[in-house]
């Protein structure tokens, strides 16, 4: 072939400046692109062979050499496939954007089951251009008679091309890089990218630096190959030790046998796996697999809790493992990290539209040949298939987790803590994985047990036969708790409350400790909550409700139920009440304090604080868009301080009205009934501790 000089075939001479600044997001990519180039030549190169159109060397042996060289400022990327001939370097490098892959697939489509080919796109060559001044390609094809061919280009839009020198079938590129670039030709920043996205590419990738000092190492003789350089022969003999026998005599006991050894040149290691686990079908997979899978790929030593495993052929071609990592509070970062994968190319962290949004909390790798890429390989086309992949992967999800709740219980409900961020997170934002998952969320209640929705309410049900014990120990038969609770506050209902009332209740508890009052006065009564303590349960038990006719959720301080309290007649207590809503009023000075007086069946109990659930998601709301804090001002006239009539300080209060101690004591059972609700501030806290020592003095006396 005589000498050609020619300008490359491209739309406009801005292309080099398009894509050294735009066309990839990352300059370090252009690693990525050259390497998918020579795994293309080698597969096509082994389809060739596999259809008898080519044989390969007995000894043929697939790889990627990638030569750094400091000194020189170049970076050397060596194929062993199928080559160029000079009309293939014309058409595939000097027309700019024709896909040899898309090309070659056309050719043989309908020839064997072929692998897949990474390169959709003619522009993975050319993000050289975006480190380097100079590029040349040496290449031989594998075609019989082919010549080597030589190219090379400066970055303008202008090339030279000649015969070559190159003797091995496959293709060398060489860049020459720039004076910014001069990082990516250090051998540990090159170890570094291919870490980053060749890891699991198809074909061995070795890197190497040039002119670097040979390494040896040392095996057993036997296990020398062809391949290996020996250098060095090294004899170990036997190694004997004198032991002293029972009758006193001496032996000599052989304690090292005879070895012989050979020092090599260091075989070379790849940097990537080219079986990584999620090509793997799962039965071939152990737990120990995953385990190890997990800390090399996301550098996380704490055990992930259980994965998936995904693995589909049709109707479209998706592979993965996502892994449910361990998280030790709400506090952590629950942030994930889903790695998108393209044929085992590396393509990008967390893509949105792959991955739903909920599912970003996991860790894990998709690996989809059929994904829809745009040019550059790392941004994703806008295409109605690829909500379909979405949709899979949701509905994977789904079905394992329900398969755990149905089948492996005990472990469901040993990960449920942990998971069960996720889990609500995407019920929120997926309502189809909501609808697969409704039945096999899980409540813990009061007696640390876990039950799902229809347990919980099936549970509400039969503890309306069971029986209950009052504060004496007595048993007294408890109250049907799942038809709704009395509203508070309230005198009759709207026709929207009385609906309401029909749904069964499910009380719930945020903080053990802090409602601790009210949980011992369900049990008392045979009466069971759930604990909500995360902060995405408002809307959680929200979304539940609304989908939900059948139930809804109270907090187990928004009232006092009837099973808690002993029947009276309207007009019985109607003078206590008047009464005592003056006296607490005035003490107190809140005009507007709802009061009720009820005869509830522990005396013990003088007074509680109850809201209405609505009044407490209004606040939930309200806190969680830093519009408020929850302190004891922001009751409002959705609270009620509810006195108990049976009470002995209650009583005296009530009958002893004018006496100069009572605004004292109605101050200290309010704040006693805010203390079983929230926190109190720290200037109330400071006024209670200095009030119950001024009580405790006047008991002293």
């Amino acid at each position: 072939m005589s000498n050609k000089h020619g300008s490359l075939s491209i739309n406009s001479d801005n292309i080099f400046p398009i894509i050294k600044k735009w066309l990839y997001s990352d300059h370090d990519i252009f690693y990525r692109e050259l390497i998918s180039n020579g795994c293309d030549a080698i597969t096509k190169l082994k389809k060739l062979d596999l259809m008898g159109e080519y044989s390969l060397p007995d000894d043929y042996e697939p790889n990627i050499q990638v030569i750094v060289n400091p000194q020189e400022k170049t970076l050397k990327f060596i194929d062993n496939g199928l080559g160029m001939t000079a009309g293939e370097v014309e058409e595939y490098i000097n027309q700019i954007a024709f896909s040899g892959a898309t090309d070659f697939l056309e050719k043989y489509k309908d020839k064997a089951n072929e692998e897949q080919i990474i390169g959709h796109f003619g522009l993975g060559f050319y993000s050289a251009f975006m480190v380097a001044d100079e590029v040349h390609i040496d290449t031989l094809s594998y075609q019989e008679g082919a010549t080597p061919v030589h190219w090379e280009c400066d970055g303008g839009t202008e090339f030279d091309m000649s015969d070559g020198a190159k003797k091995g079938v496959g293709t060398e590129i060489t860049l020459f890089l720039n004076e910014d670039c001069l990082e990516f030709a250090n051998e540990y920043r090159a170890r570094e990218v291919l870490e980053k996205y060749c890891s699991f590419m198809p074909i061995p990738i070795f890197l190497s630096k040039a002119d670097a000092e040979t390494q040896y190492e040392t095996i057993p003789a036997e296990e020398v190959t062809e391949k290996d350089t020996v250098v060095e022969t090294i004899v170990e003999e036997a190694k004997y030790e004198e032991n002293e026998k029972e009758d006193g005599t001496k032996e000599q006991v052989e304690i090292s046998p005879r070895q012989e050894k050979a020092k090599i040149v260091k075989r070379p290691v790849p940097l990537n796996d080219i079986h990584p686990l999620w090509t793997k079908h799962p039965n071939e997979c152990s737990d120990d697999d995953y385990k190890a899978f997990y800390r090399k790929v996301f550098m996380d030593y704490k055990e992930p809790l259980f994965w998936i495993h995904l693995n589909m052929d049709y109707p479209f071609n998706l592979k993965g493992i996502l892994y449910f990592p361990k998280i030790n509070t709400e506090y952590d970062s629950i942030e994930g990290v889903i790695k998108l994968y393209n044929n085992q190319v590396f393509i990008a962290d967390n893509i949105k539209e792959v991955i739903p949004e909920f599912l970003m909390l996991l860790k894990g790798i998709i690996d989809c040949p059929d994904l829809p890429l745009n040019v550059s390989r790392s941004a994703l086309q806008n295409d109605g298939f690829v909500k379909k992949i979405s949709d899979y992967i949701t509905k994977k999800v789904a079905d394992k987790l329900a398969g755990m709740c149905k089948t492996e219980k005990e472990n469901y409900e040993k990960y449920w803590d942990d998971i069960s961020p996720f889990i609500k997170f995407g019920c929120l934002k997926d309502e189809k994985f909501c609808d697969k998952m409704n039945d096999y969320i899980l409540f813990k209640n009061l007696s640390d047990q876990y039950l799902t929705l229809p347990e919980c309410l099936k549970a509400d049900e039969e503890a309306a036969t069971e029986e209950a014990v009052d504060e004496n120990g007595n048993k007294v038969e408890a109250e049907v708790v799942s038809d709704g609770a009395e509203d508070v506050g309230t005198e009759g209902s709207s026709q929207e409350e009385e609906e309401k009332d029909t749904r069964k209740t499910i009380y719930y508890v945020t903080d053990v400790q802090q409602q601790s009052q009210y949980i011992n006065m369900f049990k008392e009564q045979g009466m069971d909550a759930v604990i909500l303590n995360h902060n995405i349960d408002t809307s959680f038990i929200t979304q539940l409700e609304r989908r939900n006719e059948k139930f809804r959720f109270q907090r187990i301080d928004s009232d006092v139920t009837d099973s808690m309290k002993e029947e009276t007649s309207g007009e019985e207590l109607k003078e206590a009440t008047t009464t005592l809503t003056e006296t607490f009023r005035k003490a107190l000075g809140r005009d507007n304090l709802n009061v009720k007086v009820e005869k509830l069946k522990n005396a013990s109990i003088s007074s509680v604080i109850t809201l209405s659930e609505e009044g407490r998601r209004m606040q939930d709301m309200m806190k969680m868009y830093g519009m408020a804090g929850m302190d004891s001002s922001m009751f409002g006239g959705d609270a009620t301080l509810t006195l108990n009539a049976n009470n002995a300080l209650v009583q005296y209060i009530l009958t002893n009205k004018d006496s100069e101690h009572v605004p004292m004591f109605c101050q200290q059972l309010y704040d006693l009934a805010l203390i079983s609700n929230h926190p109190l501030t720290p200037d109330d806290m400071s006024k209670f501790i200095t009030r119950s020592n001024e009580i405790m003095m006047l008991l002293a006396k």
